[in-house]
């Protein structure tokens, strides 16, 4: 993907081309234009193209001897354009391409100034957007040639501006570019079956992430959990023949002695739900439930691309949970890491189990903030849909951080309440507290369940369960919340310039 002026009139095989609804062009389109004496201008008035953002029309138009195709992408009403629409139109555009057979492409990028919005932040969207449109999922199972027959290249794009490229737009370029291999290496681990992708695998992935970009990995095997005391998350993995792991990677980009961001993400391989079995229906789907854990790979990815000046640290608590004669049951009572005691009434409820060590296992980095990703309740799939992520935090200030970088970003998230009287929820007449609160609330109580193992730091956690992976045709991960979390840390790294970078 390259950047230019949109004077310098390219001479793509496409020409993507934004229209607003009365038929007018973006300015950065008009300069297009100028240079085919308003042919273009004329082709999009027109055009019977609807006026809902991210209708798209193909027509060919004739330039010279040439004739060339252009893709119109309705972007509404002018005076209703904003960053939400311009990130639906990037989206619309990047599903028509990811089809087409095109090797090159230009499109010039509307008016910022109709959007509120800067030039960097327009031209890192439409990078991490149109990049991650093409994403495919090679099948690791499949035979070689049919993943070869179904591979296309990558065609060239160029995002056309209406102004000079500067050093801060070639970096927004390379940023976006980077969060979308962040979010294809979450989907990647993601989409994997169970019978790849398993604690061990994870392990694996972390040592190599390492090795491609310099930073140490280290993986507690499970002697090493049960001489730190993590009963909590080996009682979840106990019943299955693969061994469970805390995988920690650590990646110390700044130069001073910054306390570390904590990245820690849910890696239940497979849940089966335990004795506390799951229904059959879509079962497969419960591959997904280490997306917290394959977001902390994308994130830490983004943070390595672009040598970050941060230091982050992903830990990912990676467990399966299965059925057997060694599995915990209803009833159980185990020992977190923590001390603190915990009455297990449903071994399904066994994401919480498994963070809260990791979470104890934290405090040791003395971190600035830790963050924890996890599918962790079908609750917040109730509440919120698959639209938006669940946000529970224990500081004010970090769950604004989040809510602003989910807003600027598209991929949302929504505060949820974390107050004491839902606390009471999780009482039990034999341990320190149960792990499941009951029907009411459910995505609340359990971020209360975890809310006492983080009294020593600042913290917030991502309830992904309903934006993690979709169903049905388009079953697969989606690579959230790497959006979200990339914008979090690309501003906590905003302190350099884009040129020392």
């Amino acid at each position: 993907m390259t950047l230019r002026p949109a004077s310098q009139t390219g001479k793509g095989e496409l020409l993507v081309l934004g229209v607003y609804a009365d038929g007018s062009l973006p300015r950065a389109a008009q300069s297009f234009d100028a240079v085919l004496d308003g042919r273009l201008q004329e082709l999009a008035k027109q055009a019977e193209l609807p006026p809902k953002i991210g209708e798209t029309l193909l027509l060919y138009y004739a330039s010279g001897d040439t004739t060339r195709r252009v893709l119109l992408v309705s972007l509404g009403p002018r005076n209703e354009f904003d960053g939400k629409a311009y990130l639906n139109a990037l989206a619309a555009v990047a599903r028509a391409l990811a089809s087409s057979t095109t090797r090159s492409i230009d499109l010039p990028l509307p008016d910022v100034a109709d959007m509120d919005r800067s030039d960097a932040w327009c031209v890192q969207q439409a990078s991490r957007v149109l990049a991650d449109g093409y994403y495919k999922f090679a099948a690791p199972l499949l035979a070689s040639k049919e993943n070869s027959k179904n591979s296309t290249a990558t065609p060239q794009l160029s995002l056309l501006v209406d102004e000079d490229v500067t050093p801060e737009l070639e970096y927004a370029v390379r940023s976006g570019r980077a969060i979308a291999e962040g979010m294809a290496l979450t989907k990647d681990l993601g989409n994997l079956p169970g019978n790849v992708c398993n604690p061990g695998y994870l392990a694996d992935a972390a040592r190599a992430l390492g090795k491609e970009f310099g930073f140490p990995v280290e993986v507690l095997e499970r002697e090493d959990m049960a001489k730190l005391g993590m009963e909590s998350a080996l009682s979840v993995g106990r019943a299955s023949d693969q061994p469970c792991r805390v995988i920690v990677m650590k990646y110390f980009g700044s130069e001073a002695e910054e306390k570390p961001i904590v990245l820690i993400g849910k890696g239940v391989t497979f849940d089966t739900g335990g004795v506390s079995l799951k229904p059959g229906d879509d079962l497969d789907m419960m591959k997904y439930d280490m997306c917290g854990a394959a977001s902390v790979f994308g994130a830490l990815k983004m943070v390595a691309r672009l040598a970050l000046p941060l230091n982050v640290i992903g830990i990912v608590g990676a467990v399966e949970n299965m059925p057997g004669g060694n599995a915990s049951r209803p009833g159980d009572v185990v020992t977190s890491m923590s001390g603190q005691t915990i009455e297990i009434l449903n071994t399904d409820a066994e994401g919480r189990l498994v963070l809260c060590d990791v979470m104890t296992y934290a405090e040791r980095f003395q971190p600035a903030c830790v963050i924890d990703i996890a599918t962790l309740t079908g609750a917040c799939v109730i509440a919120l849909g698959s639209q938006t992520s669940g946000l529970f935090a224990n500081d004010d200030a970090l769950a604004d951080e989040l809510y602003s970088c989910g807003t600027d970003t598209g991929d949302r998230a929504w505060r949820m309440p974390l107050w004491d009287e839902y606390q009471d929820q999780l009482k039990s007449n034999f341990a320190d507290m149960s792990n499941l609160g009951g029907r009411p609330a459910g995505a609340v109580t359990a971020a209360c369940f975890l809310s006492r193992f983080a009294k020593g730091y600042r913290w917030a956690h991502l309830d992904i369960a309903g934006t993690a992976s979709v169903g049905g045709e388009r079953k697969g991960a989606t690579g959230r919340p790497v959006p979200l979390l990339s914008a979090f840390l690309l501003k906590r790294a905003e302190h350099t310039t884009p040129a020392q970078r």
